[in-house]
């Protein structure tokens, strides 16, 4: 029986990303899938010390990185799409900050689906649901196809998770 993408996606649920993201940055950034709708996603994150800035926050930076990635997931994890959608831009309002190991959860939304440009938000909450972020995203229809996320079978991936070398 052939099962949807929605539906590959959502057996990813309580998975750490690190083991089946197509992509090296999510897996870097380490978040777990924690429901999934289309077009809406919920992931958690753990604010590691290597994403943080000098003032012992999260980095906007790796903020902007989170949102963004979990907007793609959402649109290629949830949507029926047969090729790859690229962010155009990305619209960030930060409104709070948390500290190195602080869980965050970050939730997105599809707005608009159209036939080349697909309209995203996402927003970051804290433990204790205080909004840190907002962000809105239009992404852009390429030629490229995509390859369905998450495992085709039950059977979860066991591959273990990269570990970043350390700087030298």
């Amino acid at each position: 029986m052939n099962s949807t993408r929605l539906e590959r996606f959502r057996r990813l649920i309580g998975c750490p990303l690190a083991t089946h993201s197509p992509s090296p940055l999510a897996r870097w950034l380490g978040g777990t899938l924690t429901a999934a709708r289309p077009g809406e996603t919920t992931f958690t994150f753990i604010v590691r010390e290597d994403m943080t800035n000098p003032a012992g926050i999260l980095h906007g930076g790796a903020a902007a990185a989170i949102m963004d990635e979990v907007i793609g997931a959402t649109v290629h994890g949830t949507l029926d799409v047969e090729v790859f959608y690229t962010s155009v831009n990305l619209t960030i309002d930060f409104l709070g900050s948390v500290p190195a190991g602080a869980v965050i959860t970050a939730t997105t939304r599809v707005i608009r689906h159209g036939k080349n440009i697909i309209n995203a938000e996402c927003w970051l909450y804290d433990a204790g649901q205080r909004c840190l972020a907002h962000a809105t995203s239009n992404l852009l229809r390429t030629s490229v196809p995509v390859q369905d996320i998450g495992p085709a079978s039950d059977t979860p991936d066991t591959t273990p998770p990269h570990t970043p070398s350390p700087a030298p």
